[in-house]
């Protein structure tokens, strides 16, 4: 027999529709209150919520049981949404920040990369539609913490530059005259000038003996980038900053060769770089 109309109506009615935003559960912990008559025990949760179309949010919240906590974070992670631009499939440029004790690089990633993130990292840029980001998470590993940052950070993204309100796109004559005249300059421009001056306004941290490709990104994450903020930061924080990176590295000698490379004494720093090689302690 063939199922009746009513039957049909029943069934589609039923269907659930898909909800607006997902969440997940980033933390559930139980805390504990002690009062005159004893301990309370209620749970707090951590839940993050976002559409996978450029808004996410996180909330935090308490309950008397598990299933109470977790919907009053969702509630309060959707009251705290934020919207970001996002730039095809990534973000629009890179960030550091620091909420706390937390500290979080974001930078984008061309089409195919993937995540490359972990935690609480990875929760709320999968929630918020990222598909190809990389990141580095430093200092506490607490996650709420962790995911304050990034919420942080991503709010203080810029939207991408290919996306141009209605004031940008209309030219003035007085614009179009600058631009024709910079241009003109330009072409110009000796190139041996051009050349000269970009290398005396770059600090290649590589000139330092012991210093990589690796360990100069990641100096420069840790807001290490010329000689002068090598040569007025301590051994100890140099090796906090390339902690992650195999190898035997000593830094001691690095503020001093650095110091050297901003005073530009070339041939000083090569004399004692070649005494180095040669197995000379000039740590002291």
């Amino acid at each position: 027999m063939m199922p009746s109309n009513n039957n049909r109506k029943k069934r589609r009615q039923g269907r659930k529709e898909k909800p607006e935003f997902d969440q997940k559960l980033l933390d559930l912990a139980r805390v504990t209150r002690v009062v005159k008559g004893g301990r309370r025990f209620r749970f707090r949760a951590t839940v993050v919520a976002g559409n996978r179309k450029g808004k996410v949010g996180v909330g935090v919240a308490k309950g008397s049981d598990v299933s109470q906590a977790i919907q009053k974070a969702f509630a309060d992670a959707r009251k705290n949404m934020i919207t970001v631009e996002l730039d095809g499939n990534t973000i629009s440029h890179e960030i550091v920040k620091k909420h706390g004790a937390a500290k979080i690089f974001l930078n984008p990633a061309p089409e195919g990369r993937g995540i490359i993130a972990g935690g609480a990292v990875r929760t709320v840029v999968d929630l918020l539609g990222v598909k190809d980001i990389v990141s580095k998470s430093m200092g506490t590993a607490n996650k709420l913490n962790v995911a304050r940052a990034t919420i942080a950070a991503l709010t203080d993204i810029a939207p991408p530059k290919n996306q141009k309100s209605k004031k940008d796109v209309v030219e003035t004559n007085e614009e179009k005259t600058f631009k024709a005249a910079m241009a003109k300059s330009e072409k110009v421009t000796p190139k041996k000038e051009v050349k000269k001056s970009v290398e005396s306004g770059s600090d290649d941290l590589t000139k330092i003996e012991g210093i990589g490709p690796k360990i100069s990104q990641a100096l420069a994450i840790g807001g290490l980038k010329t000689f002068k903020d090598v040569a007025n930061a301590t051994p100890e924080y140099i090796s906090q900053l390339i902690e992650g990176i195999r190898g035997n590295h000593t830094p001691l000698t690095w503020p001093k060769q650095a110091k050297m490379a901003a005073d530009e004494k070339w041939d000083e720093l090569k004399k004692w770089q070649d005494e180095l090689d040669g197995g000379i302690d000039q740590s002291s």
